[in-house]
């Protein structure tokens, strides 16, 4: 990960228990957790995954920038360069990471299709997402990889996208995205955490949904709401003894 303090970027390296603990909490979670922050605007916008028997998405971000094409420019014979940005980022992404592409909402073309996102999955990507659409997705939605887009789009992607850059700010789904934040999946939908404040937010959205497990218990046996969502003094000595006693089950 990178945290973006102006025009520098300094290294944070995302805990390994607090990856596998992004991969486990919902996306409603950590939009409250990122809001107590202040942080209001974290959640994509019209971007949902196509698999929705496939694993939850946790990786830092590696971008890729559309511009609208231009007809003169843009055409099939683009790909036989291997530095055009769409394909080098296919080849050259670190695994671990997700390919986030600003494709300007713009679901008339391809942002990807399924030949390039099954070889990200081979590369070891941690998923994909665009707020424009995926061609093939019939394919894709058969896939035990998280991929998320707009909408279907079979078109080919010089119709309408040119790709510029890699690994710079971008927008997607109506969201910042700076290379090296985090990027969560679920099946609702995905979640841009700033890289700088991660770890804290993994840890609490851990032990916020801890605490909405005891909730959701006591609601499911006939409990009210009131007094425990949220949480009173009393509350919260029951469910420190609730964890407690999960603690000491074998």
């Amino acid at each position: 990960m990178l945290s973006h303090l102006g025009e520098t970027t300094v290294p944070i390296a995302l805990e390994p228990e607090n990856r596998a603990r992004l991969g486990a909490v919902s996306t409603a979670t950590l939009t409250t957790v990122l809001y107590k922050r202040g942080l209001r605007n974290t959640y994509m916008q019209n971007v949902g995954r196509i698999n929705p028997s496939a694993p939850n998405m946790v990786g830092e971000a590696f971008t890729l920038r559309y511009i609208p094409a231009r007809e003169d420019i843009d055409h099939l014979g683009v790909y036989e360069d291997w530095e055009h940005p769409q394909r080098k980022a296919v080849e050259s992404m670190p695994a671990g990471q997700v390919l986030v592409i600003d494709s300007r909402g713009d679901a008339r073309s391809a942002s990807a299709g399924d030949i390039l996102i099954t070889r990200l999955m081979k590369r070891g990507a941690a998923g994909v997402v665009t707020d424009g659409g995926f061609r093939d997705s019939g394919e894709l939605a058969s896939l035990d990889f998280p991929v998320y887009h707009q909408k279907p789009s079979a078109p080919t992607s010089p119709i309408h996208h040119h790709a510029v850059d890699l690994n710079r700010p971008i927008g997607c789904g109506g969201v910042a995205v700076y290379p090296g934040d985090l990027l969560v999946g679920d099946t609702e939908g995905v979640v841009v955490i700033p890289a700088e404040i991660a770890n804290e937010v993994a840890a609490e959205a851990h032990a916020q949904t801890r605490y909405e497990d005891f909730v959701l218990e006591k609601v499911n046996e006939g409990r009210s709401i009131f007094g425990i969502y949220p949480a009173r003094e009393e509350a919260r000595a029951e469910f420190e003894q609730w964890l407690e006693a999960r603690r000491a089950d074998p």
